[in-house]
């Protein structure tokens, strides 16, 4: 899988509402009802990716789930990414 170009990375920017791109990552910080709530949310996104075998960081501060997203393996942001970020993007 190859790094998508400054331009590929703006367009897909612009399809996955939400996300924003921070040091050549793409991350976006969710808020829930509360922890229970944040743990759900995470876990689901735990079942997404592993089912697309690719895998964000996650941070848990009680109601606040952070996610980033990059393809280490590529070095840089992928179509990958951001299929994954609009898979979660459904979730709520």
């Amino acid at each position: 899988m190859t790094s998508l170009t400054s331009d590929q990375v703006t367009a897909e920017l612009a399809a996955t509402p939400g996300w924003e791109l921070a040091d050549g990552q793409i991350t976006r910080t969710v808020t829930r009802k509360d922890f229970r709530d944040s743990l759900l949310f995470v876990n689901a996104v735990g079942f997404l990716a592993e089912r697309a075998n690719h895998h964000p960081d996650i941070f848990v501060s009680w109601n606040k789930v952070t996610l980033t997203l990059v393809t280490h393996s590529a070095g840089g942001l992928t179509a990958n990414d951001f299929a994954l970020a609009r898979q979660i993007n459904d979730l709520g």
